[in-house]
């Protein structure tokens, strides 16, 4: 029986590394536990796999192009919903199967979007910030004058994309004792559309994926829809929301507030007028980062590679047709 050799530089945990380990010998070296931060180029990766004997590989953010496709691999695990690290269409020419791990931050996320709303709505970061200064009675008055809100409870959430994440979110607003509405095209559980979702609700968090219909999707009339008072959260991607349109809206009034864990390049200037906004809370990319989200796209990767190597047609691969024949 051939014994496989798996090149594993994504994290991999739990029940997802004992399965891998049972089939394949296997070389661990997580790309986030490396201090300064290594990030393989294609041409490095190469090397790498080729130096350790590999004929798996299993990655989350290195990027897998040519030179990769010209080693003898039996199969590429992206631990990532959208494997776009790496290049599907070329792995496929070559008829290299190619595996992702949908769903694997959902609950992660949807933590995220709660925790978001809660900070934003209870004022919890100038709160915080008024403790530490010792300014609990700021400018003579008492917190409870500044700090008053409305509760979540018997508010409405509307969740803009009821996928994986937007469906983990849904339970937990509900969990609150919220009302939750959604808009999405593509599920029929999900009944209102864009407009009468922002005009109803309390809450509008972001849960669609990118893509060209849905990028910019909400822009300054978007925002002018919302009901007066809302907040705005969006623990997906900031490709989904008009920042200038945002900053508008919040300066006039018209916005209570706003929860973002997503900036455009991974980045915002301290001297954007989101960062000077005690209304709005400002995350960096952090929603997924759990290590149950490693855990989850492990067991993800490593099942679909024991059913691929089996013989099967794993529910996760991205090129099914490299099977075919």
């Amino acid at each position: 029986m051939t014994k496989h050799k798996a090149l594993v530089t994504a994290p991999f945990r739990g029940e997802g590394l004992e399965t891998l380990q049972g089939l394949a010998e296997v070389v661990l070296d997580p790309w986030i536990d490396q201090y300064p931060l290594r990030l393989y180029k294609a041409e490095q990766l190469a090397e790498r796999i080729a130096a350790e004997g590999a004929d798996i590989l299993i990655v989350e953010s290195d990027s897998v192009k040519d030179p990769v496709f010209d080693l003898p691999l039996i199969a590429i695990g992206s631990c990532r919903g959208d494997p776009n690290n790496v290049d599907v269409a070329a792995a496929t020419a070559k008829g290299i199967p190619v595996l992702r791990a949908p769903g694997r931050n959902a609950e992660a996320v949807a933590e995220m979007t709660i925790a978001l709303t809660f900070a934003v709505n209870r004022g919890l970061v100038p709160g915080d910030k008024d403790v530490r200064e010792g300014q609990s009675y700021r400018d003579g008055t008492i917190p409870y004058q500044r700090y008053r809100a409305w509760q979540l409870a018997g508010r409405t959430a509307g969740i803009v994309g009821l996928g994986a994440v937007g469906r983990a979110a849904k339970w937990r607003f509900e969990g609150l004792g919220m009302k939750v509405i959604a808009f999405d095209p593509y599920n029929p559980d999900a009944k209102h559309s864009l407009d009468d979702l922002l005009a109803e609700a309390d809450v509008v968090s972001m849960h669609a994926m990118v893509t060209p219909e849905t990028t910019g999707m909400i822009g300054a009339e978007q925002f002018a829809k919302m009901k007066e008072g809302a907040i705005f959260v969006n623990s997906a991607r900031a490709m989904l929301h008009d920042t200038d349109a945002l900053v508008a809206a919040l300066q006039s009034g018209h916005l209570a507030g706003a929860g973002l864990d997503h900036f455009i390049g991974e980045h915002l200037d301290p001297a954007h007028p989101l960062c000077s906004m005690t209304n709005v809370v400002l995350t960096p990319h952090i929603g997924g980062a759990t290590y149950d989200t490693e855990s989850t796209h492990s067991k993800l990767i490593a099942d679909g590679l024991a059913t691929l190597l089996a013989g099967g047609k794993p529910d996760n691969i991205v090129n099914p047709e490299v099977l075919s024949g």
